[in-house]
Order: structure tokens, then sequence, then C-alpha cells
């Protein structure tokens, strides 16, 4: 989305704080765009790792953004330094689907989404309660966004059949680990971009891989060619950290005919 459309002022952002924490999942906070709410089944395990999701339902019409939504908008946002006995939490993505408002291309969903997030909570058999700020980018012609605190407590109703429900298909959704029949690598990066080839099941020409520029990497919507028989997308880097950072690398979602897979590309 175009960046004069994103309207940040209080006058349209919502601030809504759901009440005390008194069940797994939390109060809905609502938009004129939709509704989210944090949704956890079961408890931590032995090694306190706690399963949730954020739960977006979108109106017709309204969208909301990838982990990376490209040069513009905001990609879903989660702090959890409020809660208790909680000391992190990754979210995972969907694949998105590639849009184009007149301005330029991003990555997000037109449909209502659910994002799995593991929560870390440092001593399992203790006290826990979940405080998630979070904001998103909900967009129809403009986007506003929704900013809320959703507060849980995973012990009140930790096998509660219908969180458990949201939860499973939240991860059903996610793409599969990327293996060699279904996969993307890396070939040549120079300071300006990074050239990766996609090997795919099915039709080539379905399709498409979306980067997240990931640690104060900016990256822009890839060209593709095919050249000696190899599927190539090139991904142009428009920002990128004074140095390259050592471990890990950049998220990527590689969607086809078949379905979609995630994967990690080495920093160019």
């Amino acid at each position: 989305m175009k960046n004069s459309t994103l309207l940040l002022s209080g006058a349209f952002a919502l601030l809504a704080a759901a009440g005390p924490a008194v069940a797994a999942s939390s109060d809905w906070a609502t938009s004129e765009g939709g509704r989210v709410r944090l949704v956890t089944s079961g408890l931590p395990d032995a090694n306190g790792n706690l399963q949730g999701a954020l739960d977006i339902q979108l109106k017709p019409g309204w969208k909301t953004y990838w982990r990376d939504p490209g040069d513009s908008g905001v990609p879903p946002q989660l702090d959890v330094s409020a809660s208790t006995n909680v000391s992190g939490a990754e979210m995972s993505f969907p694949a998105p689907q590639r849009h184009d408002d007149g301005y330029g291309q991003w990555s997000g969903y037109s449909h209502s989404v659910a994002l799995p997030i593991s929560f870390t909570v440092p001593s399992p058999g203790k006290k826990t309660t979940v405080a998630a700020d979070v904001f998103l980018g909900v967009c129809e012609t403009i986007c506003i966004p929704l900013q809320a605190r959703l507060t849980v407590d995973p012990a009140t109703d930790p096998d509660n059949a219908d969180d458990a429900k949201t939860l499973k298909a939240a991860l059903a959704a996610l793409p599969a680990d990327a293996g060699d029949a279904f996969g993307a690598k890396q070939l040549s990066a120079t300071h300006e971009s990074v050239t990766i080839e996609a090997t795919v099941p099915g039709d080539p020409a379905a399709a498409d891989l979306f980067v997240a520029g990931d640690d104060d990497y900016m990256l822009g919507p890839p060209t593709r060619e095919t050249k000696d028989g190899k599927l190539l997308f090139t991904v142009p880097i428009l920002d990128r950290p004074s140095s390259t950072p050592t471990g890990g690398g950049l998220h990527y979602t590689l969607t086809g005919s078949t379905g979609a897979v995630r994967g990690l590309l080495p920093y160019p």
C-alpha cells in the first residue's frame, strides 16, 4: 500500500485493552475492517513452549499484511513484554498472496487468517499470563491500524475444544518445510540484488517467491525468468545492514500449483 494511505493518527487507530485474564482466549478487539483475538491451547510443555495463534477475522474486501508487506505498510507486530512468565514469542505465517494496488506490490492476505505463535515460558510450572500488545495494518482503500492489548490465562481452560480447533487449523495452513523437490536456493548475490533458483512441482508458471527483508534488509518485489530450464527469481536489495549478519538467514515462502513451502536463504 502507498505510504500515505496508512493512517497512523490516534483519530483512526483503535486501542483496545482486553479485560482481566479469565480464559485461554482473549476478548475480540474490533476495528472498522475486522477483529482480532489471541488464542492459546494446552499448557506449556517441559521445554517451556506454549502454542497459540493470532486469530484475524477480516470483513469482505479488507486485507492485512504478511511478515514483509513490501516497501510500504506494516507487518503484524507482537510485544509480550507486559506478560508474566513469558520471555518471547515467535509468529509463523501462512503463504501470502501478491497484491498490486496501483501504487506498488505488497504481500498479504485478502481473507481471514490465523497466525500461529510459539510463546517461550521460562518456568513452565509457574503462573503464566500472556499480555500481548498487537499492531496490525487492516486495509481496504486505505489502511487503518488496529492496536490492542490481548490478555489470556492459558491455564484457565487449556482443553477448550474450540481453541484447539482454531490452533490446529492455523498450524495446518502453514507451508511445509522446503526440500530438494520443492524449494529455493541462492545462486548469486551482489550489493544490489540476489538471484534465487526455485524448484517447484507442477506448473512453473504458477510459482511465486516471497522473501522477507529481515534484519535491516529491505527487498523489492522479484522479477522472474526461465533460463536453461531453470526458474529464476531476482530480488532487488533496496537497503541492507552495514555488515552481513551471521547465522540465520532470510525467510522465504515459495508457492506453486501444489501448495507452498518455507525455508531460509543465506544473507546476501
